[in-house]
């Protein structure tokens, strides 16, 4: 095992389950020193188990979709570590699916608000400190959802990630800062401990969701949904060093959809 992530501090959002989860499970076992951030409180659960394997994770429990959470969970890197080397913004994620003409106004904005704001606060937090460093990596997840079925909203948001990281990277390679991102596909993942949407669904609300299944497995080339381990490995690459001359790239990692 390679160890990329000795001496860094690594903030990574999301962290309590899913993908956010696995990143911090790898990230330890190279070395990183993490802060682990998520509203739900077994975030803790995921530190413990780390720290009992001889890593070093401090959990932080903050609501991404406000300013003062993101802020407030940058300060706790900083006042527990004294500088963040990677931030990793993975918070973000369906609610409904279904045709756009069927979302009401406040769901639209609740899909935006879950998955464009968590990253945009986290990456307006963290760049003061980045930029006194003069160095710094981030990695924000997308989505293939921007070309897709059944969740206009939430491709809108990812599409505002792509746009973000984009921007971020030309603005502030100056400072030694990259910003990239990776646009996932369907990914397996464990039942999740907090479902994002708790409503009943329907039986129309099953077909409408099936029908966003079949159009991620038609387009990918290989025709599966791919691993937890798929998804966060070109994450941490692209945290790492070895990617030091990237920026301003998002990563389909989809089995061959470009999103």
């Amino acid at each position: 095992m390679t160890q990329r992530f000795t001496n860094k501090v690594m903030v990574v959002t999301g962290a309590a389950q899913g993908i956010g989860k696995r990143i911090a499970q790898l990230a330890a076992q190279e070395g990183a020193t993490l802060v682990l951030v998520d509203l739900a409180e077994f975030v803790g659960e995921v530190a413990d188990e780390i720290n009992s394997q001889g890593g070093v994770a401090v959990p932080f429990q903050a609501d991404l979709e406000t300013w003062e959470g993101a802020e407030s969970a940058m300060e706790c890197a900083i006042s527990r570590f004294g500088r963040i080397d990677v931030l990793i913004n993975n918070v973000g994620g369906t609610i409904w699916a279904k045709p756009y003409e069927h979302y009401q106004p406040e769901q639209i904005e609740k899909e935006i608000r879950r998955s464009l704001f968590p990253t945009l606060w986290c990456c307006r937090a963290v760049l003061p400190h980045m930029v006194k460093q003069k160095k710094g990596a981030i990695v924000n997840i997308s989505s293939t959802a921007t070309r897709g079925l059944m969740r206009v909203p939430y491709g809108a948001a990812k599409a505002g990630i792509n746009g973000l990281t984009v921007n971020l990277a030309y603005e502030y390679a100056e400072h030694g800062i990259r910003v990239n991102a990776t646009a996932p596909g369907g990914t397996e993942a464990p039942p999740r401990l907090t479902p994002r949407n708790q409503e009943e669904q329907t039986e129309q609300d099953k077909l409408w969701y099936q029908s966003l299944v079949e159009q991620t497995l038609q387009h990918s080339f290989m025709g599966r949904y791919g691993t937890l381990d798929e998804q966060a490995e070109p994450i941490l690459f692209l945290a790492s060093d070895a990617a030091g001359y990237i920026t301003g790239t998002i990563l389909p990692v989809a089995g061959g959809d470009l999103g």
